[in-house]
């Protein structure tokens, strides 16, 4: 009968896998025991670090909407979102990956009658420039919404949308009179300009000389102001409350220090000199 190596069995009275454990090197021991101390560590750190890194987002999202009130001349601060994970890697290179901005009632300028009545804008890569008081944006995309209420107080007729898209239908009761019905189509007039095109008008029955009146009424440019400077008009559309434009550009700027001079002036051959302010505060 072979003789039994003393390696094959565990010592009298030593359970098995103690026997194992005893011939494993000290070294392996001590690493997994730092393993699990850098592990403990780590998620000991890790609500910390992200705690840092929401409550900073948070103040540059705050600082982000003061500056755009302060640009556009909102009376209030619009809502702002940072985009991206983690932010404090974003605020260490000084550029901003991407920046969501919804403002309210931006006015009116100088020559235009009729305020944005909201505008939700979407920035890349937005960062201070060289000017201490102005933001620039890679690139931008927004769309303004002009109110069918505005648009009424304005033209002294009842605006609402029309029979398809891009078109309006504007009524006004004469009294004694009758009434007068106006289908237009909203066009571009230039970079940030909305005009009307006139397709029809309809009466029961008045003179000439007041559908004349009417149809002149539509003949007003409405220039955008008060807009982040380097966005151009694109598209128009219409919903049920009101006029859509969106708009684009690349190196859009504004000023951070104050409100937009964006007062631009509107020829009759549809071009404006859109002088509003230049750059984004990524404060």
């Amino acid at each position: 009968m072979p003789e039994r190596s003393e390696l094959s069995a565990p010592a009298a009275g030593m359970p098995h896998g103690t026997a194992q454990s005893a011939r494993r090197p000290r070294g392996a021991r001590r690493i997994r025991r730092r393993y699990r101390v850098l592990i403990a560590a780590v998620a000991a750190l890790l609500p910390a670090a992200l705690g840092t890194d929401y409550d900073v987002r948070v103040h540059a999202e705050a600082q982000t909407a003061h500056a755009f009130q302060r640009a556009t001349g909102t009376a209030t601060a619009p809502e702002v979102h940072i985009r991206g994970f983690p932010f404090l890697t974003q605020a260490a290179r000084g550029t901003l990956d991407r920046v969501d901005v919804s403002a309210e009632q931006i006015p009116a300028g100088t020559d235009s009658p009729v305020p944005v009545s909201r505008l939700d804008a979407r920035m890349t890569h937005l960062k201070r420039s060289s000017d201490a008081d102005t933001a620039r944006a890679g690139s931008a995309k927004a769309t303004a919404f002009v109110s069918y209420e505005d648009l009424s107080a304005t033209l002294g007729l009842d605006v609402r949308a029309g029979s398809a898209p891009g078109r309006l239908t504007a009524s006004l009761s004469v009294p004694i009179a009758g009434n007068i019905t106006v289908n237009a189509q909203v066009t571009k007039d230039g970079p940030t300009t909305i005009a009307f095109k006139v397709l029809g008008i309809s009466s029961d029955q008045l003179p000439q000389s007041v559908l004349d009146s009417v149809g002149r009424t539509f003949e007003k440019k409405i220039p955008l102001r008060n807009l982040p400077h380097g966005m151009t008009l694109q598209s128009i559309s219409t919903d049920s409350s009101a006029v859509a434009v969106t708009l684009s550009g690349h190196d859009v700027t504004f000023k951070t220090s104050e409100k937009s001079t964006n007062s631009g002036t509107s020829t009759n051959s549809g071009t404006s000199t859109n002088s509003g302010s230049s750059g984004t505060s990524a404060a």
